[in-house]
């Protein structure tokens, strides 16, 4: 060995040999630290971060963030900028809980990034603008799409609960016109119940976006009936109490009925016939309570309420005389000319009897005395007169009231001349 380090050639050539890997050591090291400085210091860049507003979401609405991304520089060393690439719970924040409404530059805010790497975030500041949110109850409407089975029809719709709470910026507050909800009820046989989803609409009928609806889904029932129509319910009175007796009240729980049945015989109906009611028996001085079935008549099927309720109040009769009615003529030939002959002045007096209260209130001009002329030929005629009295007034008995009329032709025009 010794004589080999003596040799001038072999130690030229082991020098060549450890410059060649000096040489090799030193450019794999600058290779491995390429973009770090002399302390071994880099940087990275991370595109599109999401920029992330903390505010009070039950109070304040925020309507723009400029811009809604940013891009971050981190600088560090090798080991902490790979626990910063790696980590998934950083971000970006715009720390909003100390600004009130309106439009504001705040400072952009890097969280969640290890404390060993340097962090600016450009642009290093956002503009936002943010709104007070106000809050109202508003009533659900139902949309009712589609038709039901043949000879069935949709019915009110049910909705539970029937309004809820709509929360929005407090600049479109009176924007809100409507919450809706759809229900389709096409070919339905039987009730149709849905979980609705609400939307809010504008006053145009467009479908507003920023718009809270609490709940945001309700329960809703549509009824599936047959046709039906609501028209006032007649009581048909039987008789009159006996002499003496009045009614002085005649009260019915509900003056109207929905009607339910084959819709020719809905269109014809202008009034609902229900049950009897026979005064003639009514004689004493009492209240009498009457809970009646409200009969189905003319292919009807249903109705509703399927009941009324009647108190009718029975009190002692007065009289009192009419002086002076007038006598009507009806059924009048246009051939022929009709007078009253007698009695004279073509008027006539009448007993009247009813309740206390009642009678009183009656005047002559609330009583029509009617003489029917129909099919009369010329000539004289004595009439029974009718008469046509206000509700619960009758007349009094013993009153055959007769009067006299004279028919004659009129004249031609040629008789005139």
């Amino acid at each position: 060995m010794d004589q080999w380090l003596r040799n001038t050639n072999v130690v030229k050539v082991l020098a060549l040999i450890i410059g060649i890997l000096l040489w090799a050591v030193v450019h794999m090291e600058d290779s491995t630290l390429a973009g770090t400085g002399s302390n071994g210091v880099r940087e990275e860049q991370i595109s599109n971060v999401s920029v992330t507003p903390k505010y009070d979401s039950s109070q304040f609405y925020v309507e723009t963030i400029e811009p809604t991304q940013v891009i971050v520089t981190i600088t560090g060393k090798d080991a902490a900028l790979k626990k910063a690439m790696n980590a998934s719970n950083y971000s970006v924040e715009l720390d909003l809980t100390n600004i009130s409404k309106g439009e504001h530059i705040v400072p952009l805010t890097p969280v969640g990034f290890p404390t060993n790497v340097t962090v600016k975030i450009s642009p290093s500041s956002a503009k936002v603008i943010i709104d007070e949110k106000s809050n109202k109850q508003m009533p659900v409407t139902v949309n009712v799409t589609g038709i039901p089975a043949v000879g069935l029809k949709a019915g009110q719709p049910i909705v539970k609960p029937n309004k809820v709470t709509v929360t929005v910026p407090s600049a479109n507050i009176d924007a809100v016109e409507s919450i809706r909800a759809d229900v389709n009820v096409e070919k339905a046989q039987s009730p149709v119940t849905n979980k609705a989803r609400l939307i809010a609409y504008d006053k145009n009928g467009k479908v507003m976006e920023m718009v809270a609806i609490n709940p945001a889904v309700v329960d809703v029932e549509v009824p599936i009936t047959s046709p039906f129509t609501t028209v006032p319910l007649q009581l048909k009175l039987v008789g009159e109490p006996p002499r003496g007796f009045g009614v002085a009240s005649f009260v019915q729980n509900t003056d109207k009925v929905t009607v339910y049945g084959p819709q020719d015989v809905l269109n014809r109906l202008e009034y609902y016939e229900g049950p009897s009611i026979n005064l003639v028996d009514m004689k004493e001085e009492k209240e009498y309570s009457f809970n009646l079935d409200i009969p189905l008549r003319n292919k009807v099927t249903q109705l509703d309420p399927s009941k009324v309720e009647v108190k009718i109040i029975i009190v002692p009769s007065v009289t009192k005389t009419l002086e002076q009615i007038p006598l009507s003529i009806v059924g009048q030939n246009d051939g022929f000319d009709t007078k009253v002959v007698l009695p004279e002045g073509g008027k006539t007096s009448l007993i009247i009897e009813g309740a206390p209260a009642l009678v009183e209130k009656v005047k002559a001009a609330d009583a029509q005395a009617i003489l029917d002329v129909s099919n009369l030929p010329p000539g004289r005629h004595e009439l029974s007169v009718s008469w046509n009295l206000p509700t619960f007034i009758k007349k009094a008995p013993q009153q055959d009231l007769k009067a006299t009329v004279e028919i004659s032709a009129r004249p031609t025009n040629a008789a005139k001349r």
